[in-house]
């Protein structure tokens, strides 16, 4: 993913008005794009706050800026400058993280960001994006990085093998199925999809796949409703906090439809142990063994 971001800003770079602002990190696999545009490339160092703001001063003269760090330090550290100098001023600003969820798991909490979806959800005006594969990021940024609104582009580590199809602010339908609605976001697409397919002489899915988080297109909106009320069972998937993810913004947009609803991702706690990427997926059930035992459970759950 970060040599895709790293391509996509050579490309996109032809655009005079794309400016990128690092914090500290990604400087080497961007050396490309400084030698070609040196002075639409600044490194700020460890000032996140301030390389938001500066930022805003740059969209509020007609540039395109991407700001670019790891999650924990360019979302929490800087929501309020998120808030009130991008989304209150509706400034085109592209927020670029790398090290979502516990990519960086052996650093334990501190560089873990369970919540950025989350709190960026609650802000007016801003767009979350969360491409899964190289040439998922490739096609929205360009879609999007223009169109002068605040965008959060949520990059893992960790990438999928799915043959997908992204549209800004649509969803992909991937498997059509009656007994369950399986919507999903993120890496954990590869086991969704897996174990859709392993159990589908069992119980059948519509399996959903989610690469816009907000805003989401009448048609992407209409989508989710009609499965949902196909089959009154939902299981959300994603590497984010069971709280204010993807299984929130579904139920908020399904709040006139019975049905009952699985949510996997992140626990509500703190991980505190200093593991793996795979032993964190492990212990919040996100594998493939995950999704089907949670499919087994609301399939055989009274509406």
């Amino acid at each position: 993913m970060r040599k895709q971001f790293a391509q996509t800003m050579l490309e996109v770079g032809e655009d005079p008005r794309l400016v990128v602002l690092l914090g500290d990190l990604s400087h080497f696999l961007l050396r490309d794009f400084e030698a070609a545009h040196k002075d639409r490339f600044y490194n700020l160092g460890i000032a996140e706050q301030s390389m938001m703001s500066i930022a805003a001063g740059l969209a509020m003269n007609g540039l395109f800026p991407v700001v670019h760090s790891i999650a924990p330090f360019i979302t929490e550290r800087c929501f309020e400058q998120i808030k009130d100098d991008l989304c209150y001023q509706k400034l085109g600003v592209n927020i670029v993280s790398i090290g979502s969820a516990f990519d960086y798991a052996a650093l334990g909490c501190t560089h873990h960001c369970y919540d950025d979806i989350a709190i960026l959800r609650a802000l007016p005006g801003m767009q979350i994006v969360y491409p899964a594969a190289p040439h998922e990021f490739d096609t929205l940024f360009k879609e999007t990085y223009a169109n002068g609104m605040p965008t959060y582009f949520r990059l893992p580590e960790h990438v999928h093998e799915i043959p997908t199809h992204p549209r800004f602010g649509e969803v992909e339908m991937l498997h059509k199925g009656g007994d369950v609605t399986v919507a999903v976001s993120g890496p954990q697409l590869q086991n969704a999809f897996e174990a859709v397919k392993e159990i589908e002489n069992t119980y059948s899915c519509d399996l959903i796949y989610c690469t816009t988080i907000k805003p989401l297109s009448e048609k992407a909106r209409q989508t989710l409703r009609e499965s949902v009320k196909k089959t009154g069972r939902l299981v959300t998937v994603e590497e984010h906090s069971v709280i204010g993810g993807i299984g929130d913004e579904i139920a908020r947009v399904c709040d006139n439809i019975r049905f009952v609803h699985e949510r996997m991702g992140i626990h509500d706690r703190f991980l505190t142990n200093y593991g793996t990427y795979a032993e964190h997926c492990r212990d919040n059930d996100l594998t493939k063994e995950g999704v089907i035992h949670s499919v087994h459970e609301i399939c055989t759950r009274n509406i």
